[in-house]
């Protein structure tokens, strides 16, 4: 299966936009979105930002309905109750109000979780490793892929607000491999990059982020995987403002 991956969001409603342009055009046969909806710098009194952003990936998920949502550390902070880098207390509520909203708008509720499996490739906001499925429960490191995301994917905040978990993990900084990357390649974001690239088994995709004055940090590109190869192309997108900040496609994994 051909999957588009929506990388990082933090109140960009206009990447839904290049999202439905890709899918609209037939490259992808669905998409998984990897969340972090809420917060960016110096938001915290735009709640209007925060409803819109939140009301555009609602109809998304309307208008898609087999797209799968992956949380972020930023979407589950508000319902946990944890501080996090531009939390919002003025829109707390709203924040909370819209992601039960959003779950709502779901066929089923197992279509946002914290990992998603499809074929040969693991969707998650920051990266999986064998050591949190060793903390979590030994046992699991030679359990069925299936039985470990479903434990992952129930365990509680004790577990996964943690830099080690698939909330926070970040592959980028650190030379462990993905889990089984022998079989699953792990598609994650919540850490910006300048480029999409692969990477001991993690393919990061956060390129969407900014800068604190507003500049975007990476690429204007999304990736459509092929779930069961494994390979990807990177899609160029037209930026916030109408133009594009990459031009090349590749096919081909990339390091750094």
């Amino acid at each position: 299966m051909r999957v588009l991956v929506i990388p990082d969001i933090h109140l960009k409603p206009w990447i839904f936009d290049r999202a439905e342009k890709i899918l609209n055009e037939g490259k992808a046969e669905k998409a998984v979105c990897l969340m972090d909806i809420p917060d960016d710098w110096d938001m915290e009194f735009r709640v209007e930002l925060y409803r819109d952003t939140f009301d555009r990936a609602i109809a998304f998920a309307k208008t898609y309905p087999e797209t799968l949502w992956c949380y972020g550390n930023h979407d589950v902070s508000y319902p946990w109750g944890k501080l996090e880098t531009g939390y919002s207390p003025y829109a707390e509520r709203t924040a909370i109000s819209k992601l039960d909203e959003l779950k709502d708008s779901l066929k089923n509720k197992s279509q946002i979780t914290f990992i998603h499996r499809i074929d040969n490739v693991l969707f998650m906001h920051g990266g999986l490793t064998a050591e949190f499925i060793s903390r979590l429960n030994p046992e699991l490191l030679d359990a069925d892929i299936d039985e470990v995301l479903n434990a992952v994917n129930s365990a509680s905040d004790e577990y996964l607000w943690n830099d080690e978990s698939p909330l926070w993990y970040r592959p980028q900084y650190k030379e462990a491999d993905a889990f089984r990357k022998e079989t699953y390649t792990q598609v994650v974001g919540h850490t910006p990059v300048d480029n999409i690239y692969e990477k001991n088994g993690f393919i990061s995709t956060d390129v969407f982020s900014t800068y604190s004055d507003g500049r975007q940090i990476g690429e204007s590109a999304m990736i459509i995987i092929d779930t069961e190869t494994r390979k990807y192309d990177k899609i160029p997108v037209i930026g916030e403002f109408g133009y594009k900040v990459c031009t090349v496609t590749v096919d081909e994994e990339e390091t750094t």
